[in-house]
């Protein structure tokens, strides 16, 4: 007499390019703060192309938004609501803070800082984005928290 062993149901796996999107080249994968792991992996293009021009930013953003709300809906019916490995939000989030700053250092570091802080703490409407389905609410909480954060480094830096 054989036993058999119940294996889980592997239709909803997402496949290996959309786990590459979601998870930012599987930096959401972090053991440790996998959300601030995918906003640091965000910053790289920032870093390697300081002088990125206003409209690539934008087409990032847009594109990363887009893939994000597919890809995290994918997760989401495989995972359940708001899988901690997807951070494709956080990218899209990071771009948002920096779309409107010039790129050095410390605007990178206030940006991220700001951003994280944001993140976490979800003032509103951001709370209420979040409770939105099919990867809307895991993308859009995170273009508000980009958007706080966006406005406070401008006024730093318009300040400073």
């Amino acid at each position: 007499m054989s036993t058999t062993v119940n294996q889980p149901n592997h239709i909803n796996e997402p496949s290996f390019i959309t786990r590459c999107v979601a998870t930012v080249f599987f930096s959401g994968y972090s053991p440790v703060a996998p959300g601030t792991a995918g906003s640091l992996v965000a910053l790289i293009p920032l870093i390697i192309f300081p002088g990125i021009h206003v409209f690539v930013l934008v087409a990032m953003i847009i594109i990363g938004f887009a893939a994000g709300v597919r890809v995290s809906n994918m997760f989401e019916a495989a995972y359940g609501d708001d899988p901690q490995v997807v951070v494709i939000d956080e990218a899209v989030g990071m771009w948002i803070t920096m779309l409107f700053v010039p790129i050095t250092w410390f605007n990178l570091g206030a940006g991220f800082l700001l951003f994280r802080i944001f993140d976490i703490i979800k003032p509103p409407p951001a709370r209420q984005l979040e409770a939105l389905t099919n990867g809307w609410g895991i993308m859009l909480d995170d273009v508000a928290a980009g958007i706080y954060a966006g406005i406070l480094v401008f006024l730093i830096t318009m300040i400073g």
